[in-house]
This record gives C-alpha cells, structure tokens and sequence, in this order.
C-alpha cells in the first residue's frame, strides 16, 4: 500500500517510514508523486496546519496522506515561534538562521528560564474525507549554543535532560520525540482506516 506524505523533507519522511514500515505500507514524497504545489499553511495551530496540508495532497493524489506540522514553543517567548517556527527568521530561512534568531532572542535569560516544548500534530487523511490528527509532545529546554551534529531544524538547541536532539541516535530520538509520539499514536489509529 502507498500512502503520500506531506513533505519533501527527507529526515523527516525517514521519521514517518519507519512507523508505517511496520504496516508494509510505502510512503512516497510530493516530488515521488510528481506533485509540485505551494500549500497555503494559514491555520492557527498545529493541527489546523497538518489538516490543511493532509487534505490538499489526498485530494491531489487520490492516495491516504499523512502530514506533519510540527515547532517548537519557549515559555519565556510566550510559546513562540509556534506555527510559524519554520519560517521564523523570515520566509526563506535556514535552520541556522532560525537558531540564530532564537539564541540571540534569549541572550542572557538563565536556564530555568528557557524551558521550551517540541509539539507536532500528524493528521491521516483519506481520500474519501476520513481523517484523524495525533498530537506529541517533548518537553526540554533551549541551550546557549548548538551542541551536537545530528538531527535537523532547531534539534542542536533542544536539550532533553542532558542532550540535545542532535546527540540522540535515531532511535533514541524517536522514542522520546514530539513527532515520535504522534506517530505511535498514529500508528494505533491507522487501523481503524486501512
């Protein structure tokens, strides 16, 4: 079976493959699928976002989607960057712009001060309408500085304890991570849909 996933993000589809590895279904990129499309996230959430894009792209493909917005939230930011935490150094920005807005943006707040939240929402939608969101949540805190190589996005930043999501391994990550857990949650779901 073959489902669309919302994305041309490799890591994050490596993210999602391994979950519906287990279902022996095959996900298959916007650029697999020969779909070329500027999504519109105009919601306000998460979850609004991962529907909008879901549904776009089950529409496109006649194929079940799967989608994922995910960002980060910081207290002392009053949960921003939020939706906007691709783009939040402007609309074409690098991760290491990103980060670098971030770090500059918290310059001298103390640790217990920094204390910040990875939240993804992954929606399932099928062609003929049905759909299901599964929101993760991983609580952290934002270091002073990157630590670490792996990972992507603002992974150099989040701490967990005592690692940032750029020193876990994969598997390490997926266990703890806000998008590992929607996906488990996903998982549960998607038998109710296949």
């Amino acid at each position: 079976m073959v489902f669309a996933v919302a994305t041309n993000n490799q890591k994050k589809l490596k993210e999602i493959q391994r979950i519906l590895n287990s279902f022996d279904i095959q996900a298959k990129t916007l650029k697999e699928l020969g779909i070329d499309v500027e999504i519109e996230e105009d919601g306000t959430t998460f979850e609004e976002n991962a529907i909008i894009k879901a549904r776009t792209i089950a529409q496109m493909s006649n194929l079940p989607t799967i989608s994922d917005d995910s960002g980060l939230e910081v207290d002392a930011l009053n949960g921003a960057p939020g939706v906007f935490t691709a783009r939040y150094a402007g609309e074409n920005a690098t991760d290491d712009d990103n980060i670098d807005k971030l770090l500059e943006i918290l310059e001298g707040i103390p640790k217990e001060e920094r204390n910040a939240r990875f939240v993804s929402a992954v929606c399932l939608y099928m062609p003929d309408g049905r759909h299901t969101v599964c929101r993760g949540t991983c609580e952290g805190w934002i270091a002073t500085e990157r630590i670490g190589e792996g990972g992507f996005g603002y992974d150099p930043v989040f701490m967990v304890k005592d690692k940032s999501y750029s020193q876990m391994s994969p598997q390490d990550k997926d266990a703890i991570s806000h998008r590992g857990q929607a996906l488990r949650k996903l998982k549960e779901e998607i038998k109710n849909f296949i």
